[in-house]
């Protein structure tokens, strides 16, 4: 659920900090962390990998637009400033490297509610109804998996990690990534239950589960799901 996506708040007002926070959490957003300053903001988003960023452009050991620049060698989140800095000068380099959006403080919380709502729903697309395979289709409303007359459920994990897939499909996921989706925040050491399931998945929707054409596996790497979509 997009409500479930980690949110990087950066911003060296504490107070502020903790206003953001509960506002997010008080509409049901669960994985928030803060960092003060540019130094913490990289090393978490290397390390923590949020799937949306919020940052303030004055900072005590640099500014915003510096630190969008260093980001952009780590990942390709989307970004929303929240600033003071209203000037157009300041709006239009925002934009111009590729900000997703630019809040102005003082805010109202419904529009910043509104705003990260709005591209989280742009940049991460909720899985619904039926995708195909080469063997089956996936019912992402239902959790099962459909082959001719058949419906064989998912279990709870084989969800999370189809999702994760479908999510990237044509793309490899890494092994980390994919313990994440179905294990939290501390994914380590489940690598082989990550086997067993992609053993079980591939029993629901490979034609020959011991050569598959759906779900692959890229060596050294994780897995790719190939589905018949246009992506």
């Amino acid at each position: 659920m997009l409500k479930e996506k980690k949110i990087l708040l950066v911003d060296d007002e504490i107070q502020l900090r903790d206003m953001v926070v509960s506002i997010l959490q008080q509409e049901g957003y669960t994985r928030i962390r803060t960092a003060g300053n540019v130094r913490e903001a990289l090393e978490l988003a290397e390390n923590w990998r949020p799937h949306l960023c919020i940052l303030d452009v004055m900072l005590p050991d640099g500014d915003g637009f510096s630190l969008f620049t260093q980001l952009r060698k780590i990942t390709d989140i989307p970004v929303l400033y929240l600033t003071a800095r209203g000037e157009e000068e300041d709006k239009f380099r925002g934009f111009g490297l590729g900000a997703d959006d630019y809040v102005v403080k003082p805010f109202l919380p419904r529009e910043l509610l509104f705003r990260i709502g709005a591209i989280l729903r742009r940049t991460y697309k909720e899985e619904t109804g039926r995708v195909k395979l080469a063997a089956c289709e996936v019912d992402f409303e239902r959790a099962e998996i459909l082959r001719g007359e058949e419906h064989l459920p998912l279990t709870a994990k084989e969800y999370e990690i189809l999702t994760a897939l479908y999510r990237n499909a044509g793309r490899i996921v890494t092994i980390d990534g994919l313990c994440e989706a179905a294990w939290g925040e501390n994914p380590y050491g489940y690598e082989n239950s990550l086997m067993a399931h992609i053993r079980r998945i591939r029993e629901k929707i490979e034609e020959n589960p011991s050569k598959p054409v759906s779900l692959l596996t890229v060596k050294g790497l994780g897995y790719k799901l190939v589905t018949g979509e246009k992506r």
